[in-house]
């Protein structure tokens, strides 16, 4: 596979490095975002990865529970 050398700024790098999940290449990350759609099989990939402990799954039942008290009202105009 033929490679290029690109410069980025620290900006840059650290967006990118922020997105990279353990075992993914920075071209990896970079194609994510930039190359075509994703298909139905990467979005089965990506739930198949995504898994909530109790901790974060009661957390948030405690969001919607509070959200159903306290519901957003519209602006008066």
């Amino acid at each position: 596979m033929a490679v290029k050398t690109i410069t980025i700024d620290l900006e840059a790098y650290d967006a990118l490095a922020r997105r990279k999940r353990p075992g993914q290449s920075f071209s990896d990350v970079i194609k994510e975002r930039f190359v075509g759609g994703g298909t139905g099989r990467d979005l089965l990939e990506v739930v198949a990865r995504f898994a909530l402990d109790e901790d974060a799954l009661a957390a948030a039942e405690t969001q919607v529970r509070a959200r159903k008290r306290h519901r957003a009202r519209a602006p008066r105009l």
